[in-house]
C-alpha cells in the first residue's frame, strides 16, 4: 500500500469519527433509492449485472451501518416496475442476484442473530415465479423478528401503491362494507404495502439524480421525509456518504425543533398578557411536546411573563 492510500485511509477514519459525533438522534425508517449500478458498471467497461452485483456488496455493508448506528428499518429500491422494460438479457441476471440474495440474507446467522424480518413491498405477482419464491422463503423465514425491518421494494411504483389502495376502497364502499364518511388515513394506510411498519425519515439517493421517483409517498411525502442526493454510484456508496445523509436529517430536524421551540414561546407569551394559570396550562402541554432544551426556554418564557407584571392586562391601569 502506498504512502498516500496510507494517509488517505487515517484521514478518513478520522472524518467518519467525526461524522458521527454529529450525529446524536439518528433516523428510525431510512429509505434508499439505490442508482447508477448499470452507470458504474460501464464506466468499469463490464457489464450491467457486474455493476449489479457490486451494489449488492453495498447492500451489505449498508446493513452493518444500520446496525451500528441504531436505525431500525430500511427501505430499499431494488427494483421498480419501470424496470421491466429492460432488455430481458439484462434483466435475467438481475432477478437471478435477487433470488440468491434472498434465499442468502434469510439463511445468513446474522440476520437471526439480529432478529431482521425481511418484507418484499410491490407488485410481487408480476414477477418470476423463482423470485416470489424467494421472497416467500425469505418472508416466512424471518416472520417471527422485528428488531430490525428490512424491507426490499420489488416491481415496486408508488403509483401503483396508492392506486391500488384506492381501488381498494372504492370496492369496499361499493360492496356495502366501508362507510365513504369513516374513510380517513388509517383507512387508506392498512391497504398499503404490509411491510412498511413506519412513516419515512429519510430518503437517499445515489447516483447523482436529485429526484425521488415517487418512492413511498405515502410514508416519505406525508411524513414529509428529509432528502439526501449524492453523487457516487450505488457501488461506489460509502459509510461516510451515509453519514452525511443522517446529518442532512439531523440538521432538518433541528431547525423544525427550534421553529416548533419559537412558536411554543410565543405562544406562552401571548397568553400570559391575559393571564398567567393560563399559560402556566399552555406551557405544562407544550413542554411534553418538545425537546428538552425547547422546554426550557418554555420554562424560561413563563417565568419572565411572571415575574413581570407589568406586561399584564391588570397593570394597565
Amino acid at each position: 500500500m502506498s504512502m498516500f492510500r496510507r494517509v488517505r485511509g487515517v484521514i478518513q477514519r478520522a472524518y467518519v469519527r467525526a461524522l458521527q459525533r454529529q450525529i446524536t438522534e439518528g433516523p428510525t425508517h431510512v429509505a434508499i433509492i439505490q442508482d447508477g449500478n448499470r452507470r458504474y458498471a460501464r464506466e468499469q467497461g463490464n457489464d450491467a449485472h457486474e455493476g449489479h452485483r457490486e451494489g449488492a456488496q453495498t447492500t451489505e455493508r449498508v446493513l452493518e451501518w444500520c446496525e451500528e448506528l441504531g436505525i431500525e428499518e430500511l427501505t430499499l429500491y431494488a427494483f421498480s416496475t419501470e424496470n421491466f422494460t429492460r432488455p430481458d438479457a439484462e434483466l435475467q441476471p438481475l432477478f437471478d442476484l435477487i433470488e440468491s440474495k434472498l434465499y442468502e440474507f434469510a439463511d445468513a446467522e446474522r440476520t437471526h442473530e439480529n432478529s431482521v424480518r425481511i418484507g418484499a413491498i410491490g407488485d410481487i405477482d408480476r414477477l418470476p415465479q423463482r423470485v416470489q419464491s424467494a421472497v416467500e422463503y425469505a418472508e416466512s423465514q424471518t416472520a417471527a423478528y422485528d428488531d430490525f425491518r428490512l424491507n426490499i421494494a420489488l416491481a415496486y411504483g408508488g403509483r401503483s401503491e396508492l392506486l391500488r389502495a384506492a381501488r381498494s376502497v372504492a370496492h369496499d364502499v361499493d360492496a356495502g362494507e366501508l362507510d365513504p364518511s369513516t374513510v380517513d388515513a388509517e383507512t387508506v394506510e392498512c391497504r398499503l404495502s404490509r411491510h412498511t411498519t413506519r412513516d419515512v425519515d429519510l430518503i437517499v439517493r445515489t447516483g447523482g439524480d436529485e429526484r425521488t421517483s415517487n418512492f413511498l409517498p405515502w410514508h416519505a411525502n406525508g411524513n414529509e421525509a428529509a432528502v439526501y442526493f449524492c453523487a457516487p454510484y450505488w457501488p461506489e456508496f460509502s459509510k461516510i456518504d451515509f453519514l452525511r445523509g443522517l446529518r442532512t436529517y439531523e440538521s432538518r430536524e433541528e431547525s423544525w425543533r427550534q421553529s416548533r421551540t419559537k412558536r411554543a414561546v410565543a405562544l406562552v407569551r401571548a397568553v400570559a398578557k391575559t393571564e398567567i394559570e393560563d399559560a402556566r396550562q399552555v406551557a405544562g402541554r407544550l413542554r411534553e411536546q418538545l425537546s428538552p432544551t425547547g422546554a426550557r426556554e418554555v420554562s424560561a418564557e413563563l417565568s419572565r411573563q411572571h415575574d413581570s407584571p407589568t406586561d399584564s392586562v391588570d397593570s394597565a391601569d
